[in-house]
């Protein structure tokens, strides 16, 4: 195929894909055409994406799916929180079924997270469209806002706010990367503070809720299997970690008697992965950010701050890591004379998948012929949040040597494809129950 655009994105899609699976009213050309399109926004020289949520970017791909979302023929409208619902009515008054993922990135991420799964839920409705398709239940397309939490060091804001689940205190405390508030980020978005707190929905009116997206691991990949099946979502807590010793000059200050916060911190960090080894074999721990002030090549630490990612399926032992990753702060502390403080940004329950929902994608992935894989999910998603209020189910999409968060993030268009026809029959049973 001749290459047509400077981002080799929508042809390295095409190139090996299995155009037998463009049928039913999917079109793997479409998904590749809207993937490269969002791929435009915010993209960098580096070839990752930047989308931050409530930023300008994650704006304009919410603005562009939603035009999707109209010629489509769906009914558009946002909330105060800068969700995004598109909705489609039954032939029945009752319960929507809902499917949908965000659009916002991390820093220099890829172009799969989050977009497939909401370009994968209105491929849904582009398929009914195409073939005259009338659901029998009404169906929404959702895209959150702030899903990835690079905004506020603590993720998920959009579909918080849909299930009320943000305190005003939480509110407040609120401040992203330029140290801005909620209230100032969401004034530049186009929104309100009160708009936002106004943004809780009535989940009565959805009866399911079903999140694809890329799996972020190499089950699928081990088991040569294109789609599989999310059985728990594990509930994320961000632990905030500062140490604070004594600014003191690199060359004057003897070492005896230091109070040096960095090594400190560099100990702490050292001992973090031997804690989720004494709980099971699916907690984790990972730091991934980490701040030194005054950050000078002579100049002794006076301050550190890190955030502790803290995961698990199962609520007891995650809550349990938490203690004993604070506890090992203030041992650490004690010992390099230095002060520790710790706080949690983010506590949120891990979410089972139900055995009936289970064997109902898998009932979906064998018409396909696809062998069911069971994957817990490290990752949140938004579809945890919803999943404390309504039933929810997720499809794992297989990604290319597991790697996600990165610009090398891949999952081939076949993939992508297959996993939204396991999605539409998945849909179309529900609609029939």
């Amino acid at each position: 195929m001749q290459k047509t655009t400077n981002n080799p994105l929508y042809d390295d899609l095409l190139k090996e894909y299995d155009h037998k699976l463009s049928h039913s009213g999917i079109s793997g050309e479409r998904i590749a055409k809207r993937l490269f399109e969002l791929s435009q926004i915010g993209f960098s020289q580096v070839g990752g994406i930047k989308r931050p949520g409530f930023s300008d970017e994650e704006k304009a791909a919410k603005t562009l799916v939603k035009e999707w979302m109209v010629e489509a023929g769906l009914q558009v409208s946002e909330d105060g929180a800068g969700n995004v619902t598109a909705r489609l009515e039954g032939l029945q008054k009752a319960p929507a079924i809902a499917s949908g993922s965000h659009v916002d990135s991390v820093p220099n991420g890829g172009n799969f997270d989050g977009p497939l799964g909401v370009l994968s839920a209105l491929e849904v409705v582009e398929s009914w469209k195409e073939t005259g398709y009338t659901p029998n239940k009404p169906y929404e397309v959702i895209i959150f806002s702030d899903e990835e939490g690079s905004r506020f060091n603590s993720g998920l804001t959009g579909s918080q706010a849909m299930i009320g689940a943000i305190s005003e205190e939480e509110i407040a405390q609120l401040r992203d990367y330029n140290g801005d508030t909620l209230k100032e980020v969401l004034t530049h978005y186009g929104s309100t503070l009160e708009a936002f707190k106004t943004a809780k929905r009535d989940l009565t009116e959805l009866e399911l809720f079903v999140e694809v997206h890329i799996e972020q691991g190499k089950k699928l990949e081990q088991a040569n299997q294109p789609v599989g099946i999310v059985n728990g979502i594990a509930g994320p807590a961000w632990l905030k970690v500062v140490f604070v010793g004594e600014a003191g000059h690199a060359g004057n200050t003897p070492m005896i008697g230091r109070k040096d916060c960095l090594v400190a911190a560099a100990e702490f960090l050292q001992s973090i992965p031997e804690f989720p080894k004494t709980m099971n074999n699916t907690a984790v721990a990972t730091v991934g950010k980490l701040e030194v002030f005054p950050n000078g090549a002579n100049v002794i630490p006076e301050k550190v701050e890190m955030l502790v990612d803290i995961r698990d399926i199962n609520e007891k032992p995650r809550d349990l890591l938490i203690d004993q990753l604070i506890e090992q702060a203030e041992k650490v502390a004690i010992k390099h004379e230095v002060h520790a403080m710790t706080k949690l940004n983010t506590r949120i329950k891990p979410v089972p998948i139900t055995n009936e929902l289970q064997t109902r994608l898998a009932a979906s992935l064998n018409k396909f012929d696809i062998v069911p894989t069971y994957i817990p999910s490290g990752a949140g998603h938004d579809a945890m949040n919803l999943g404390r209020t309504i039933p929810v189910a997720m499809l794992f999409v297989r990604s290319k040597d597991g790697i996600s968060h990165n610009p090398k993030e891949w999952s081939s268009l076949s993939d992508c494809v297959m996993g939204i026809h396991v999605l539409k029959d998945f849909i179309e049973n529900a609609m029939k129950q």
